[in-house]
């Protein structure tokens, strides 16, 4: 970086954009910055030369040199309006978020800024900073010290009324408590974003987040049919948009569609206008786990989680329905297999099924705890029994009946006997 500063014009602008390589336009932009000036159109320029520089080194993967050029600017902030000075400190930290392999770098950036904003008393801008800080310790598993850090900064939300701000925050406590497994404080809080939503303009990138949120919720209850219609909205807001989540709404709707056995939609929704824009190792995962559903196969529902293991495996909500999908498959598979038998060979069974003899009886031993079958492993024989359907005795629900409508006469006896004695 030169030492010698350049005029804060737009020539300079010109002069750094028609530089042939990124390292030089970099440089002369840097130069911009050092000049001295604090003009109105010097100021101007200068943020005009910080924009460019913050997409150049974006582009340049220097996330470092971005954390850097924050520290820099700190003199600079002090001569603009306070809501310029949060649009540049935000974008500069969303240009470090799109560097690969930054996670902790954003980390410790938001937490540099937040003691800076503090020491400066810019509370707007230290909320915001705050609500991203917490986003990015929930992405790191960091949940104890994203709650405590959400805990504080709701009540000063609240207390100031910023909707907009209270939204992402209520969406975000959401999600944290979802990570967390507890659904009854995630349903609050999705609740809480929802009710601040309605009183505001929320934009539809925001409302497509609380759809995709509240589907997601909806699928953890087995209310597949509401979540599909969340994940729908969810969908459309995003593909209006352009935005990358699109195709994860559109992998959950397949996945609620497969969940409600409608496994034979998946192939329509894919192939339709909306569909075919998203065609890619997502939407192929859902597909081979729609046709193992339909042909009820458990040989190709493994293949399907082993080919596609990062959609399916490694896509925690996707993963959690599969596994449930999986076991239901299984115990349907080993139900119509049983059903002639009165006694059977475990080693049969497995073979018929195409799984491991080991993985077939601790399901079967499963399902007769469960009370799916009435039956018993004789595992030194290495033998499944089933035994054959008790008969329902009508005898006990009858008794049971004729007690409870005796109780129902003596009661009403009593009221009327107390009536009359009084």
């Amino acid at each position: 970086m030169s030492s010698s500063y350049l005029p804060a014009t737009t020539d300079s602008i010109a002069q750094a954009l028609e530089a042939k390589a990124p390292s030089e336009a970099i440089s002369i932009l840097y130069r911009i910055l050092e000049n001295p000036s604090s003009s109105s159109e010097a100021l101007r320029i200068k943020e005009q030369a910080i924009t460019n520089l913050t997409d150049l080194l974006r582009q340049e993967n220097r996330a470092e040199d971005l954390r850097n050029l924050l520290t820099q600017l700190r003199p600079f902030f002090n001569l603009i309006p306070k809501a310029k000075t949060a649009k540049i400190v935000r974008s500069i930290i969303d240009a470090v978020a799109k560097v690969p392999g930054t996670s902790d770098l954003q980390i410790s950036l938001c937490k540099e800024m937040v003691q800076w904003t503090r020491a400066e008393k810019r509370t707007f801008l230290r909320q915001r900073v705050e609500a991203r800080l917490a986003s990015l310790l929930m992405e790191s598993k960091e949940y104890s010290e994203a709650l405590s850090l959400l805990s504080g900064l709701i009540k000063e939300v609240r207390r100031l009324d910023d909707k907009l701000l209270l939204v992402d925050i209520d969406l975000l406590e959401s999600k944290l408590h979802f990570s967390l497994r507890n659904l009854p404080k995630a349903k609050a809080s999705l609740t809480a974003a929802r009710t601040a939503a309605n009183s505001i303009y929320v934009p539809p990138a925001q409302q497509g987040t609380i759809d995709l949120q509240s589907g997601i919720l909806h699928a953890e209850e087995k209310d597949y049919k509401t979540a599909y219609s969340y994940f729908f909205e969810a969908f459309e807001a995003f593909n209006a948009l352009e935005d990358p989540r699109a195709v994860f709404s559109l992998k959950y709707m397949l996945l609620c569609k497969i969940m409600v056995s409608q496994a034979d939609d998946v192939a329509g929704i894919i192939s339709s206008k909306a569909g075919l824009q998203y065609v890619g190792p997502e939407l192929d995962a859902m597909k081979a786990v729609a046709d193992a559903h339909s042909k009820r196969s458990l040989k190709l529902f493994e293949t399907a989680l082993r080919d596609f293991k990062a959609q399916l495996e490694e896509d925690p909500i996707v993963h959690r329905h599969l596994s449930s999908l999986y076991d239901t498959l299984l115990e349907q598979n080993l139900c119509r297999l049983i059903e002639p038998f009165s006694r059977v060979e475990i080693a049969h069974i497995a073979e018929l099924i195409e799984l491991p003899i080991d993985h077939v009886e601790k399901k079967l031993s499963q399902m007769i705890l469960d009370k799916k079958f009435a039956g018993t492993l004789d595992q030194g024989a290495g033998c499944l029994i089933i035994f054959d359907d008790p008969k329902t005795d009508a005898i006990y629900p009858a008794t049971l009946e004729t007690i409870s409508n005796i109780g129902k006469v003596v009661d009403s006896l009593y009221v009327r006997s107390a009536k009359i004695m009084a």
